[in-house]
């Protein structure tokens, strides 16, 4: 019946232009995860190791930075809402130290290169990303409270991010090759990047307007609405006792890893196959199959009314095509390779295109079981992820790649080198395929809400009674 459809919140326009807020996120994340590893061991000479240390090393400040921008954004009020400030304001400094990133003075002693590096690695993601990001992340929950349009913003920003990290992926390559093949080339993409990011994320932020207090608290005609005043500590323990909040997190955390680890391709290319060309023709096999999958993703969530099943089935079908990635790579067959890379990648869509919404779902649960909105602070899970995600896989590869003798400035590399890089592109995202399968079988956030909302309409029933039953 019509008074039973649910509000709707948002136009074509507000959700476009949500969703390409992630063409910003991913100049930063892309760029830096696919090659500021190889720039700065084959352009600057810098060791491996120790690299994948700093980077480690930096995610400490990252750790602590998340939750905590989180925190702020739960206490802003503002003109322009919550979140939007943060979000705008943020990337200014995050294209900066992108920059940064790939402007290592060349004529500088090693020591000086490391400690630029950390520095500027450490603003763009401890600081600018990270408030950026979350920001970004928070906006599904506090434009709509609609869970049929968190599942579309979802896949549509996630459109965005996997198209932009295609065409970052297989233009960079030649785009540095062209403007000149060493560090000043890298500094000058870095710049056109940056540029693109800044113009992409504002026009992002002004494309959508934040709900009012009233809307979001779901408040009665009479009632008044009371300012929530959580400290830090509290926020703390809300994240930390809402066992989906640390389901999620541990999600973020593999698929973060999975990802970094897929990044090696350029190295795989580079020195196992022997054509770092060939990276763009991967990059097109992992990216235009999860676009596909995620434009369909809210019409199989809208069939199906859960995202529970559609997400652990796609990564049953991950597993099984990253396994048969490896055979393909054990017969030599490159076109195999391909396949099966593209229908992983299939198969990772369905998550993609929901977990911005499943966040959105935990964060509900808090609401709906202590009473407290801390969306922000939910929403770092994404932020937080990312870096140490991404951040242990990269200290890991770097530290991997030094044991097995990698040295970047060489001519060829050691037998040993050339299984680490084999073992860290092929069976590594497999083995993060059946951790992120068993993360999945555990997040049932989606029947433990529902059970709390029926419950309101029983007198008699207790919330922990409906989360227990």
């Amino acid at each position: 019946m019509a008074e039973n459809k649910p509000k709707t919140y948002l136009n074509w326009y507000n959700k476009i232009g949500y969703g390409s807020g992630d063409i910003g996120g991913n100049v930063v994340y892309a760029f830096t995860a696919f090659f500021v590893m190889i720039y700065l061991t084959d352009y600057i000479g810098l060791n491996a190791g120790i690299i994948g240390t700093l980077m480690l090393a930096s995610k400490i400040f990252d750790g602590t930075s998340d939750l905590v921008f989180g925190f702020l954004i739960d206490r802003t009020n503002s003109k322009m809402g919550k979140a939007r400030p943060w979000m705008f304001y943020a990337y200014f400094g995050a294209a900066i130290t992108l920059v940064a990133c790939f402007a290592i003075p060349t004529s500088w002693g090693t020591t000086a290169q490391y400690a630029w590096f950390f520095i500027a690695y450490t603003l763009l993601n401890a600081v600018f990303f990270t408030a950026n990001n979350i920001a970004y992340s928070s906006l599904v929950a506090l434009i709509t409270k609609n869970a049929g349009e968190r599942v579309q913003m979802g896949s549509i920003r996630f459109m965005f991010a996997f198209g932009t990290s295609l065409l970052i992926q297989t233009i960079t390559v030649g785009f540095v090759a062209y403007m000149g093949a060493d560090a000043a080339a890298w500094r000058t993409v870095a710049i056109i990047y940056a540029i693109v990011g800044v113009a992409a994320n504002s026009f992002s932020v002004m494309s959508v307007k934040e709900l009012s207090a009233e809307e979001l608290r779901e408040v009665e005609e009479g009632e008044t609405v009371q300012d929530d005043k959580v400290s830090l500590l509290e926020t703390f323990k809300l994240l930390f006792t809402n066992r989906y909040y640390i389901i999620l997190l541990l999600v973020y955390l593999m698929t973060q890893f999975f990802t970094v680890t897929l990044g090696m391709g350029l190295y795989y290319m580079t020195w196992v196959l022997g054509d770092a060309n060939l990276f763009a023709n991967f990059a097109l096999a992992l990216n235009i199959p999860q676009i596909v999958g995620l434009i369909i993703v809210p019409i199989i969530v809208t069939k199906m009314g859960v995202m529970y099943k559609i997400n652990i089935w796609g990564y049953i079908l991950t597993l099984v095509s990253r396994a048969l990635v490896i055979v393909a790579a054990g017969m030599g067959s490159l076109p195999l390779m391909l396949a099966f890379t593209a229908l992983g990648a299939l198969g990772q869509a369905p998550l993609q295109g929901t977990l911005t919404a499943l966040i959105a779902e935990a964060s509900e649960y808090t609401y709906l079981t202590k009473g407290k909105r801390v969306d922000g602070a939910f929403f770092s899970a994404t932020s937080f992820g990312q870096k140490i995600g991404g951040g242990v896989a990269a200290a890991v590869a770097g530290w991997f790649l030094s044991f097995a003798g990698y040295d970047g400035m060489a001519e060829t590399q050691t037998q040993s080198a050339l299984d680490m890089i084999s073992f860290l592109y092929l069976w590594v995202p497999t083995i993060m395929a059946v951790l992120i399968i068993i993360f999945l079988s555990m997040l049932r956030v989606e029947k433990a809400n529902e059970r709390l909302r029926a419950a309101r309409g029983h007198e008699g029933e207790t919330k922990e009674d409906v989360v227990t039953s």
